[in-house]
C-alpha cells in the first residue's frame, strides 16, 4: 500500500440559496468553509487485500460545521472535461468501498480525521479503480438522499471538495506516449502543447520542464498542465509559462525554442522544439 501524492490544502468557500421545488419558500445553506488534505490518493492494490485510508477535514471558519460524506463516480475527457456521476456506473468500484460514517461534524479552526477502506474482490481484475470522495455541505447531501428515495427534488449542493482516489489494481500502470509537439487553440488561447497517448492500464501525469527563450532573448520555463491522461485516451497537455514570484506570467515574444525532459512516472520524454 502506498500513498504517492499529499499535495497542499485545497480551500472552497461556497454560500449557496438551498431551493425546495415542493415549497414556493428558500432558505439559505450555512458558510462552507473547509479544508481537504490529502487532494487525492493514488494508490495501489492486489485482489482480495483490503486498504485502509484517511484524510483530515479542516474547518477554517469561526462556527462548528456538518458535512456529508460520500462516494461518486467520475469520467474525464480528452478535453479535459470533468463529470461527477450519481448514479452506479457498469464499471463502477464503489462497492468496494466503505466510509467511516456518513457525516462528520468538524469543530471551527479544527480538525476531524476521516476513515475509509477499500476492499477489492478475490477476483478483482487487473486495472484501475477510480471514485471521488464528495465532502459536501449536510443539508443538501441529505436532501440528495430524500430524492433518491422518490420525492422529486431537484436541489443544489451548497460547497462540495472533490478528492479523487485512484487505485492501480494488480500492477497496473500507465504507458505514455509522445507523438507531436506544437501550437494550437486550447480552451480559447493559442498554446504551445504536446500529444501524448495513454496504452497502459492506468492514468498517467506529466511533470518536469523546459527551458525555453523566446525571439528577444527572454528566459523562462515551460511546464506541462498536471491533469491525468486517462488509460486509452489521446489528449493535447497544455505547455504553461511559469509565473514569477508574484505569480505573474511572462508574455513571450514567438517563436520560443525550448529544450530539456518531461517526465512521467515510468519515463521521460526528451524534447527539443521551436513553437511559433
Amino acid at each position: 500500500m502506498k500513498l504517492l501524492s499529499t499535495s497542499p490544502l485545497r480551500v472552497l468557500r461556497a454560500i449557496a440559496p438551498l431551493m425546495l421545488a415542493v415549497a414556493a419558500s428558500v432558505t439559505w445553506a450555512a458558510p462552507f468553509e473547509i479544508a481537504v488534505m490529502p487532494s487525492r490518493f493514488e494508490l495501489s492494490a492486489k485482489s482480495g487485500v483490503r486498504l485502509g485510508q484517511s484524510l483530515d477535514i479542516h474547518n477554517v471558519g469561526n462556527a462548528a460545521t456538518e458535512v456529508s460524506v460520500r462516494t461518486l463516480d467520475w469520467r474525464y475527457s480528452p478535453e479535459g472535461d470533468i463529470a461527477y456521476l450519481d448514479p452506479l456506473q457498469p464499471d463502477s468500484c464503489r462497492p468496494w468501498v466503505t466510509l467511516e460514517r456518513k457525516t462528520v461534524k468538524v469543530a471551527a479552526r479544527g480538525k476531524a480525521s476521516f476513515r475509509f477502506q477499500i476492499d477489492p474482490p478475490t477476483d478483482a481484475p487487473r486495472g484501475e479503480c477510480r471514485f471521488m470522495l464528495a465532502i459536501e455541505g449536510v443539508e443538501p447531501a441529505y436532501q440528495a438522499a430524500i430524492g433518491q428515495g422518490g420525492a422529486s427534488l431537484s436541489l443544489p449542493v451548497s460547497g462540495r471538495i472533490a478528492v479523487a482516489v485512484y487505485v492501480q489494481m494488480n500492477g497496473a500502470e500507465p504507458k505514455l506516449v509522445l507523438s507531436e509537439v506544437g501550437m494550437k487553440d486550447i480552451r480559447g488561447k493559442r498554446s504551445p502543447y504536446v500529444t501524448i497517448s495513454n496504452t497502459g492500464d492506468a492514468h498517467g501525469r506529466l511533470e518536469g520542464s523546459l527551458e525555453a527563450t523566446d525571439a528577444a532573448g527572454t528566459a523562462f520555463d515551460l511546464a506541462p498542465e498536471g491533469t491525468p491522461i486517462m488509460p486509452g485516451q489521446t489528449r493535447a497537455i497544455p505547455l504553461q509559462l511559469k509565473g514569477d514570484a508574484q505569480g505573474k506570467a511572462p508574455a513571450p515574444v514567438y517563436p520560443l525554442k525550448a529544450s530539456g525532459t518531461l517526465e512521467w512516472e515510468k519515463g521521460g520524454f526528451k524534447v527539443n522544439a521551436e513553437f511559433r
